[in-house]
């Protein structure tokens, strides 16, 4: 009995070491808040995908119409169905800042904490993407037949993967049944890596513009940051809410208020906004092979960023160049999502190109142009 109280109380000291009593440097801006609005997101997204889920039937015939009765007929259904609808936009805008602050201030030299990062990031996307599929309105089913169809380009096996996810030879209810049962299934494996990130984070601390550290100039965790992530989750809620009573449908394609019909293909196939800049590149390469590893390395490239760092300073801060490529890389993100928004003709093909080699090519100079300037100022 002892023993046991004698463990429990380390337990509780080294919660209190690492969670409550975390010293955290006083100089973070409100950049660092979207990490708690992270953890927002995904239990908005989860409580009300275990609503969702409850009236939910996996049937590409009776999907679309069972989602419109839930709607229409359920008491609070549509508004549950918007805030889990609209909650992927903002999970993701929470998300791409979060990146966006990572980037800029060279977050990613905490590599545990950004290998654990970005693989939640891979993961929320194919949870994002089946979960736009369980609809099975006309823009999600054609959305999945064109992305699953990409992995036909895997070597010899590609074929039967694609066959193997269909459940068939296209798109039907077993493709729905799986992909339901991987999007409820994702967002509890994420939680984990959550858990995993924030734990790696506590154990060396969070970095801050400056990229400096000093236990002198640091404070409590739970004295300060803890209200100041509060405030920060109490004003993304009411706008959020405000989104979701007055303007629940905006962020919605028109196509996505039409059965699925696979005898008839939309004149323009795009996925949620999210999406869109990867999109962009994925169409941009001419060779449907370049498209997928061009779409593969847009996301997958994050996780080389430790190991290209050559600068002597961690913050973007210290070199202007290097501020002038983060805010180009921004703008070329921005066009690539309003390029994959745009019909597959000229001159959106060239412009998207041109992006996409924009695009990879800021991961490649940022590193070259923060050691030219170290060696300018030695």
């Amino acid at each position: 009995m002892t023993k046991s109280i004698t463990n429990m109380n380390t337990l509780m000291k080294i919660f209190t070491k690492t969670f409550i009593s975390l010293p955290a440097p006083t100089n973070i801006s409100t950049l660092w808040n979207f990490g708690s609005l992270l953890s927002l997101c995904l239990i908005i997204q989860i409580v009300s995908g275990l609503f969702l889920a409850s009236t939910y039937s996996a049937n590409l015939e009776t999907s679309f119409t069972l989602v419109t009765q839930i709607m229409e007929t359920t008491d609070k259904g549509w508004l549950i169905r918007s805030i889990h609808a609209n909650g992927a936009s903002l999970f993701f805008a929470c998300l791409y800042i979060h990146v966006g602050r990572g980037l800029y201030y060279s977050s990613f030299m905490l590599m545990h904490v950004w290998s654990a990062g970005t693989t939640m990031l891979l993961i929320i996307m194919a949870t994002a993407f089946m979960g736009y599929v369980l609809p099975a309105n006309q823009m999600s089913f054609w959305g999945a037949s064109v992305i699953t169809n990409l992995f036909s380009e895997v070597p010899y096996l590609g074929p039967n993967i694609v066959q193997f996810i269909w459940g068939g030879n296209s798109v039907d209810t077993p493709t729905i049944m799986r992909f339901f049962t991987f999007h409820f299934f994702l967002p509890f494996i994420t939680l984990a890596l959550v858990i995993i990130h924030i734990t790696f984070l506590h154990q060396t601390g969070s970095n801050n513009p400056l990229g400096l550290s000093s236990m002198t100039s640091k404070v409590s965790f739970n004295s300060f940051l803890s209200f100041k992530d509060l405030f920060g989750v109490a004003l993304t809620t009411l706008g959020f809410l405000f989104l979701n009573f007055y303007w629940p449908l905006l962020l919605s394609d028109h196509e996505n208020f039409n059965p699925a019909d696979p005898a008839v293909t939309p004149n323009h196939i795009q996925p949620e906004w999210y999406f869109l800049f990867a999109y962009a590149i994925l169409r941009s390469i001419p060779n449907k092979l370049g498209g997928v590893i061009a779409l593969l390395l847009s996301v997958l490239i994050l996780y080389t960023l430790p190991f290209t760092f050559l600068a002597k300073m961690k913050s973007t801060y210290f070199y202007p160049a290097n501020i002038l490529l983060f805010w180009a890389f921004i703008v070329t993100v921005i066009l690539l999502t309003w390029i994959g928004a745009r019909p597959v003709e000229e001159p959106y093909i060239f412009t998207g190109q041109i992006l996409t080699m924009l695009y990879f090519s800021y991961f490649m100079s940022a590193p070259l142009m923060s050691k030219l300037w170290d060696l300018i100022i030695s």
